[in-house]
């Protein structure tokens, strides 16, 4: 088995191996060790690897081939999904409730999955990268109730997506749609999803080859992207029912 890399904790800003060196089993998986320290999550980020912990193990590193990504103005919505969509009086906001958000993506069940990795040194590390204004949440309100949400990390022009929930039916749906819908606004064109699943394919994700994931995300990464802090102003508040209407092909929204 070939030897992996290991990461010194004394090191944050040590480079990571390029994601080309991965294992092909288990898929992706490319270094050890480290820590979940800012520096080191940003740079892990710009490389196009993530932490994913397993109970048991070190600290693992992961760059899948293929990586499932989302085009962020080609998310779907079913016509019916949509044409409740038009009823609704749910509202979307930014960076209002990320701790609540993460929480309850800790906590929901994944089917064929045992348990989370979403364990607490990773909520306390992403929690912190909120606060440095790299992590962001999108949360889903009916009224002041969260109903659904999504989290990640934003680089450049680049937003890695970590983990989404639904405390009500479609939920997230409508976290991921409105997320991607000021993302395309401000010309931001791919989300990063990680790892295919069946509900990702069927919202529009695609799988993009590693080498040209990496290629794509490393030249947005490094574009001239937003300073950091939190995007409750930038976001703003967004009635669920603007999502009813698909955007027409080409269409380049105004940033808010």
């Amino acid at each position: 088995m070939k030897r992996l890399p290991f990461l010194l904790p004394s090191d944050p800003e040590a480079p990571f191996p390029p994601g080309e060196r991965a294992l092909n089993e288990p898929d992706g998986l490319l270094a050890v060790g480290g820590d979940l320290s800012p520096a080191r999550l940003l740079n892990a980020y710009r490389s196009g690897v993530f932490p994913w912990p397993s109970e048991g193990y070190p600290l693992l590193w992961w760059c899948p081939d293929p990586r499932t990504v989302f085009h962020t103005d080609a998310v779907r919505l079913s016509s019916k999904f949509r044409r409740g969509l038009r009823r609704s009086a749910w509202t979307v906001r930014a960076d209002t409730a990320f701790e609540a958000v993460i929480a309850a993506c800790a906590a929901a069940p994944r089917p064929g999955q045992d348990g989370t990795w979403i364990v607490p040194a990773m909520i306390e590390a992403y929690t912190r990268m909120h606060r440095l204004g790299h992590a962001h949440s999108i949360e889903v309100f009916d009224g002041e109730a969260l109903v659904g949400g999504i989290y990640g990390i934003a680089i450049g022009r680049m937003f890695y997506g970590e983990s989404m929930f639904s405390a009500v039916s479609g939920g997230s749906k409508v976290a991921l749609a409105a997320l991607a819908r000021r993302l395309h606004g401000w010309g931001w064109p791919l989300l990063d999803a990680q790892v295919e699943n069946p509900h990702l394919l069927s919202l529009g994700a695609r799988s993009l080859p590693r080498a040209r994931f990496l290629a794509q995300a490393a030249e947005l990464a490094a574009a001239p992207g937003f300073a950091p802090g939190a995007w409750t102003g930038r976001f703003g508040e967004l009635a669920v029912a603007e999502l009813a209407d698909p955007l027409p092909p080409g269409l380049e929204l105004p940033a808010p």
